[in-house]
């Protein structure tokens, strides 16, 4: 298994591309399953989870041609199997979102229940019950949803008692094709669901509200062809933001979308750093000041989001001050933390609370990643800490991160990949 060596100790200085956004290619290369004539993704990031999904579609049957930019033309006719098989599943969360596109169009599906994160319960229950209420007969057996549905699929109102991002996105998806209308109420507003709402959209479907708590699917007989480029990746924007207020650099973030990152470029600029955002780039620039500590609390969207909350902690570690971070979002998201600990962090965790007293340094130490996230805090913590640092387990970061190494380098930073 693969590691990365960081030396830390450097301030952070460049320019740095940002790829496009996992979170809403893998919804996006699902829906094409929706399209009667092919569907042409651009922007897609290199990236394991991508290839996973790919070869999902390759597995049933699915037809696709990758051209030299890593465009995906899908041709959805070509399927010969309705069925999500376990040995992908398993790899892999997000492969519940042909659930809902296959069912939609070809009147039934089989997938396996998922595997993906260690980051506490996120059930599929609420998917299930929403295809129920359009009218899909749906039972759970042998570790398989197995979906069917009597003709097309029926518009219904579903509300979700908790925000779902996957959730969302998958009856948004079925409704697409169901007959009549449907009103998904408290959806997920994530600017992912947006960009997916976006490309069905693109493709003929009819659709207000996303965006919004309440979205309203107006259901069309079929789907046409497009081609559509995917959102760039905010959560990855963040993280390198992230990384260069922790080590007190300067940075232009480019190929990316300030509109949809305000509470966490509002937070940095209360650690200190001094912002300028263009219609497709963002600056920072610390000025060699170390920054201040900061509070958080993550929320669905549009307020401070889960996926940053490890990366704020690694640069609260060594901010100036003291900081509480709450999670309210997932259990189990701490565990970064006690590896922080370990390279000289002075973190208490009391339940979904953590209290941050930053230090000057920290120092190096092996590690291991955990989870996506996670893996990008440790990367930071390194960053900033004396010596070498070891960190293990990094098909995590590869998951998500797409050469984290070479961007980081470009960066100035002291970081290779070791063979395991």
């Amino acid at each position: 298994m693969d590691k990365l060596m960081i030396t830390g100790g450097e301030p952070l200085r460049g320019e740095v591309k940002i790829s496009g956004a996992k979170n809403s290619a893998l919804p996006i290369l699902a829906a094409t399953l929706l399209a009667s004539e092919p569907v042409t993704v651009c922007n897609l990031p290199h990236l394991h989870d991508i290839t996973t999904m790919l070869e999902l579609l390759r597995r049933m049957g699915v037809e696709l041609i990758v051209d030299e930019k890593l465009n995906v033309e899908i041709d959805a006719n070509t399927i010969t199997q309705l069925v999500a098989p376990y040995e992908l599943v398993k790899t892999m969360r997000a492969s519940i979102l042909v659930l809902g596109p296959m069912l939609a169009h070809f009147g039934e599906a089989e997938v396996s229940l998922p595997g993906g994160c260690a980051i506490g319960s996120r059930p599929v229950d609420l998917h299930i019950q929403g295809l129920r209420a359009m009218g899909a007969d749906v039972v759970v057996e042998a570790g398989y949803i197995r979906a069917k549905s009597n003709g097309r699929l029926k518009g219904a109102r579903i509300f979700f008692d908790t925000v779902t991002v996957t959730g969302t996105e998958n009856i948004l998806m079925a409704a697409t094709l169901a007959e009549g209308q449907s009103i998904i109420e408290n959806a997920a507003r994530e600017p992912e669901v947006v960009d997916l709402a976006e490309c069905l959209i693109a493709m003929g479907a009819d659709i207000s509200g996303y965006g919004t708590d309440t979205i309203i699917v107006n259901g069309v007989e079929k789907l046409h062809g497009c081609k559509f480029p995917v959102v760039a990746d905010r959560i990855e924007t963040g993280t390198y933001l992230t990384a260069v207020a922790a080590t007190r650099g300067k940075v232009k973030v480019k190929n990316t979308n300030p509109r949809i990152l305000d509470a966490v470029l509002q937070k940095l600029e209360e650690a200190g750093a001094h912002i300028t955002t263009g219609e497709d780039w963002i600056e920072l620039d610390m000025k060699g000041q170390r920054p201040k500590a900061i509070n958080i609390t993550t929320a669905p969207y549009p307020a401070f989001p889960t996926d940053m909350q490890a990366q704020f902690s690694a640069m609260n570690a060594v901010s100036e001050g003291v900081s509480i971070l709450k999670e309210t979002i997932f259990e189990n998201r701490f565990m970064h933390m006690q590896e922080m600990i370990r390279m000289g962090a002075k973190i208490n965790i009391d339940g979904n609370t953590a209290i941050v007293e930053g230090v000057e340094r920290l120092q190096a130490a092996p590690v291991m990643a955990t989870d996506l996230r996670a893996s990008a805090s440790l990367v930071i913590a390194a960053l900033v800490a004396d010596g070498d640092t070891i960190i293990d387990r990094i098909y995590h970061i590869d998951r998500g991160y797409e050469c984290i190494e070479e961007k980081l380098q470009l960066l100035g930073a002291r970081i290779k990949r070791v063979p395991g």
